[in-house]
């Protein structure tokens, strides 16, 4: 999961306003190589990962092992079941990707009920351009088709859609690196 993650989450470390939190959590962390990118570039957050709780060890040894452990901290759980951790951003991740609609939106509600009021949610995936331009995403899209039951890549659009339809504001679309993008949205205060 470190291999696919490490470029977009130093995307996001460089282009989401951190300025404006103080914590983050990371939504189906791994062994937290989006934490650790996102804290080396920010000292004044503080922030974490949220996993199954077999992926602690994991996380605690790389957290670790990048000198972060005093501002790294692991959340068990297991999205399907639990409520998600609160923080001022959550992130989701290469997560969306790999389930069917309905899941989708109930994990999206789930981090719309677990953000404070003001709080940020940014979704990246390889998503699809309108233009169908983008072919990391298009092999992405094939690969969900032969590795999962109900998943599927999607476009912008259709998260922005999913995300308004779940009570997000304020979309916005950011462009990452190794053909990701991201759809930040906003909670209402």
């Amino acid at each position: 999961m470190t291999a696919g993650s490490r470029l977009p989450a130093r995307a996001i470390s460089k282009l989401f306003r951190w300025d404006r939190h103080t914590g983050f959590l990371d939504i189906g962390t791994a062994e937290g190589c989006v934490p650790v990118e996102i804290a080396r570039a920010h000292p004044h957050l503080m922030g974490g990962g949220f996993d199954l709780p077999e992926v602690q060890a994991a996380f605690g040894e790389y957290v670790g092992a990048q000198g972060l452990s005093a501002r790294l901290t692991f959340h068990a759980g297991n999205f399907f079941e639990d409520e998600l951790p609160s923080a001022d951003v959550l992130i989701m991740g290469r997560i969306l990707h790999n389930w069917g609609l309905a899941t989708k939106l109930m994990l999206l509600e789930k981090a719309h009920r677990a953000l404070p009021a003001g709080g940020a949610l940014i979704v990246y995936d390889p998503m699809i351009d309108e233009d169908r331009a983008n072919t990391h995403a298009l092999f992405a899209a094939l690969t969900m088709l032969l590795e999962t039951q109900e998943g599927f890549e999607y476009a912008a659009a259709e998260c922005r859609a999913w995300m308004a339809e779940v009570g997000f504001a304020r979309l916005e679309d950011m462009r990452l690196d190794a053909g990701h993008r991201a759809v930040i949205g906003y909670k209402q205060g």
